[in-house]
C-alpha cells in the first residue's frame, strides 16, 4: 500500500535511511551506512534468529565481503564446514574442481538462522536502530517521492517514520517495489520447482555435489550441526503432477544416481521438506526517494546459488552510492543510475548462464564437447567450478575452452 503525505514540508525526517528487510541485503546495507555515520532504521517483520527459504551457500566472493566487514570469523566459528570441492556429475563424465577466488580456497554454507542473526546484530552494533517483528503497512510518499514508512510491531502499536531514502531489501515480494511500481525487465518465467530438506549421517567430506540426470537434477552440501542440505529439481511443467507426493518424487530424483541414493538411505531426515519456484527478473532499482537492493531488485533461479553474494555486493555498491548522495557529492539520479549499470554489467552473463543451466535440457553439442574436454583437464575443471562460484565469468570459461579445442593436435581423441 502507499500513502501520500501532505506537501507542507513540515514532516520531520529523523533518519537518513530506512531499510525495509533485514536479511542478506538489508542488514549489510544498514550496517555499512551506519558505519559511515548515517542515521539508519532497519525493520523486518521477522525476529532473529529465524529461518528463510535459501540455498545458504556463500561462494568465495561472498566470503571476501564478510572478511571486509569483519564478520567472517563469526560465521566460521558457528561450525559450518568448509567446502573445498565442487563436483558436477553429468552422467557420462564428472567435473570436479576448486571454487577458489578472491583470496579464498573454500566456500561455506551457514544456516540462515545463524548467518542472518550475525548480520542483524552487526547492524545494531554499528549504530543502526533495528526494529524486529515490525510489519510495514504503507510506504509514505510526498508528491511522488518516498519519504518513509508506516507499520506496526507485534504489540499492535503503530509507528510512522520518515527518512531521506527508503531502501527496499524485502525480496521477491518487496513492499517497496510494489508501492513504487518498480519496472521489471529481462524477465524470464519460473524454470524449476525445488524441494530441499536436511539430513544427518550424510558426510560430504568438504564437497558440494551436483547431479544432472536428464530432466532432473539434485545437489548436496554440508551446513551447521553436522547436517547436509539435499535439494532436488524438476521442471515447472511437472510441478502440478508432482506436488501431491513431494517425498516420493524427491526420492525418485535421487534414485537416478544409485550410489548417492544408497548413501542417503543410511542417513536420517531431520527437517520438513521446503519448496520454492523462483521467477527471474531485473527491476529498475531506484526512483524518487527509494532504492531496491538484493532480491528486491534482481533475482534468478537458485541453481547456481548466487543470491547471498549478489546481495552482499549489491549492499556494498548501493551503500557507496547512497553515501555520495547523502554527503552531497553526487545527485541521487546520477549515483543510482551508475549503480544500476554496474549491477547489470556485473551479473547479466551469470543471469543468462543460470537460466540456461537450469533448463535441465541436454546442452547443445558444442557445449557438451567443451564440458567433456573440461572434465579431462585439472585446470579446466577448476575454472568451471569457479564459474558456478561466481568467480569466473561464463563467457571467459567457454572462450578459453574453445581456444583449447582449436589448438588441440588433430590426433587427440575429442
Amino acid at each position: 500500500m502507499t500513502s501520500t503525505a501532505g506537501t507542507s514540508g513540515a514532516e520531520t525526517r529523523p533518519y537518513d535511511v530506512i531499510v525495509v528487510g533485514a536479511r542478506c541485503a538489508g542488514a549489510p546495507t544498514a550496517m555499512l551506512l551506519a558505519r559511515r555515520g548515517h542515521r539508519v532504521l532497519l525493520v523486518d517483520r521477522a525476529t532473529f534468529p529465524s529461518d528463510t527459504i535459501s540455498t545458504h551457500l556463500i561462494h568465495p566472493p561472498g566470503l571476501a565481503a564478510l572478511q571486509r566487514w569483519g564478520l567472517l570469523d563469526r560465521v566460521v566459528a558457528t561450525g559450518c564446514p568448509a567446502i573445498d570441492t565442487y563436483a558436477f556429475d553429468m552422467g557420462p563424465f564428472v567435473i570436479a574442481g576448486s571454487p577458489a577466488g578472491e583470496g579464498f580456497d573454500v566456500s561455506y554454507a551457514p544456516r540462515r538462522t545463524v548467518l542472518d542473526k550475525i548480520l542483524v546484530d552487526s547492524a545494531a552494533e554499528s549504530g543502526a536502530e533495528v526494529r524486529e517483528g515490525f510489519t510495514v503497512e504503507e510506504i509514505l510518499f510526498d508528491g511522488g517521492t518516498a519519504i518513509g514508512i508506516k507499520g506496526h510491531g507485534k504489540d499492535g502499536r503503530t509507528a510512522t517514520d520518515h527518512a531521506r531514502i527508503v531502501v527496499g531489501a524485502d525480496g521477491l515480494h518487496s513492499s517497496v517495489a510494489r508501492a513504487t511500481g518498480a519496472v521489471g525487465y529481462a524477465e524470464k518465467p519460473k524454470i524449476n520447482a525445488y524441494y530441499y530438506t536436511y539430513w544427518a549421517g550424510l558426510p560430504m567430506d568438504g564437497t558440494f555435489e551436483a547431479y544432472d540426470r536428464e530432466d532432473r537434477a539434485f545437489a548436496a552440501w554440508p551446513t551447521n550441526d553436522d547436517r547436509t542440505l539435499v535439494i532436488c529439481a524438476w521442471p515447472m511443467h511437472d510441478f502440478e503432477a508432482n506436488r501431491g507426493d513431494i517425498e516420493g518424487n524427491y526420492h525418485a530424483v535421487l534414485a537416478r544416481a544409485p550410489v548417492f541414493a544408497e548413501r542417503i538411505s543410511k542417513a536420517t531426515r531431520t527437517d520438513r521438506f521446503v519448496g520454492m519456484a523462483i521467477p527471474n527478473y531485473f527491476r529498475k532499482p531506484y526512483g524518487p526517494g527509494w532504492i531496491l537492493v538484493g532480491d528486491a531488485g534482481y533475482l534468478k533461479d537458485p541453481i547456481t546459488a548466487q543470491g547471498i553474494q549478489d546481495a552482499f555486493r549489491d549492499a556494498e555498491r548501493c551503500t557507496l552510492a547512497l553515501d555520495d548522495v547523502l554527503a552531497g557529492r553526487r545527485p541521487f539520479d546520477e549515483a543510482m543510475r551508475a549503480c544500476q549499470e554496474a549491477r547489470d554489467s556485473e551479473v547479466m552473463s551469470m543471469y543468462e548462464f543460470t537460466a540456461d543451466f537450469a533448463t535441465l535440457e541436454p546442452p547443445p553439442p558444442e557445449v557438451r564437447e567443451l564440458l567433456l574436454a573440461a572434465s579431462r583437464s585439472r585446470s579446466a575443471q577448476d575454472e568451471f567450478a569457479r564459474v558456478t562460484a561466481g568467480v569466473t565469468r561464463p563467457e571467459e570459461f567457454f572462450g578459453h575452452m574453445r581456444e583449447r579445442m582449436e589448438h588441440q593436435p588433430p590426433h587427440v581423441n575429442r
